[in-house]
């Protein structure tokens, strides 16, 4: 296939993903209020937050709905991904890559569930009760925040699961990986702070402490990936 054949091929993949994702954003729509209450939980639920603009309410709606979209359809958004790289793959590299999708979607809900359960629980009172002054909570400053740590928490802890698929093609080593720690730790806590929107040690510890968990998780999958590698490159000489 030449160049414009494969970007009409993605173009097609990604066109399916994204009806894919509209359709499980309306489905989502069933829940939304529920999932909003939910995420209000640790200010006090829904009556805790003030609109102030009138459109606040519908914006936060959707915003949320869209996350849940993205979730529901983030299994098959990477299936439409592997699609399009399956043909320049081979056989066994085909069925684990394959494979690599439920670990993937396991990763990000993790990832999400681990901002929901143990971040956000000591995140939130610390903010809201800064200096003693009383916080209102308005809607869209609450739920963007939210989302925003859920999000980007789910898609960081797809890093260990990045490195392993990028050291099996050779991009990366896991030596190098390891010699660069320091630099990692400090670029993990340029994160931290982007994604909690505050440096107080207490929430940016929490960020840090599982990124810097799975960075050296991806290390030790970097150098799993290598050796698997070897071993596919040396059987077929033994053979002949």
């Amino acid at each position: 296939m030449g160049l414009f054949e494969h970007i009409n091929a993605l173009r097609k993949n990604l066109f399916r993903a994204l009806i894919f994702l509209v359709i499980a954003t309306a489905l989502s729509f069933l829940y939304t209020t529920k999932l909003i209450d939910i995420m209000a939980r640790p200010v006090g639920g829904l009556e805790a937050l003030r609109a102030i603009d009138v459109t606040e309410p519908i914006s936060v709606y959707m915003r949320v709905a869209l996350l849940v979209g993205f979730a529901l359809a983030f299994p098959y958004i990477a299936f439409e991904l592997w699609l399009f790289a399956a043909p320049g793959l081979k056989k066994k590299e085909r069925f684990f890559s394959l494979m690599a999708i439920p670990a993937a979607t396991l990763l990000f809900v993790g990832g999400m569930a681990f901002a929901y359960f143990v971040m956000l629980p000591t995140a939130i009172p610390f903010l809201v009760n800064f200096m003693g002054i009383q916080t209102e909570l308005r809607p869209s400053s609450y739920v963007r925040f939210v989302t925003g740590v859920m999000f980007w928490i789910g898609i960081s802890f797809e890093f260990p699961l990045v490195i392993y698929v990028l050291a099996s093609l050779g991009v990366v080593k896991g030596k190098f990986l390891a010699q660069q720690w320091r630099l990692a730790v400090v670029i993990i806590a340029i994160l931290a702070a982007a994604i909690t929107v505050t440096v107080d040690p207490v929430n940016m510890g929490l960020v840090m402490a599982p990124m810097i968990v799975l960075y050296f998780l991806s290390i030790g999958l970097a150098y799993i990936a290598q050796g698997s590698k070897k071993s596919r490159v040396v059987s077929p000489e033994i053979n002949n």
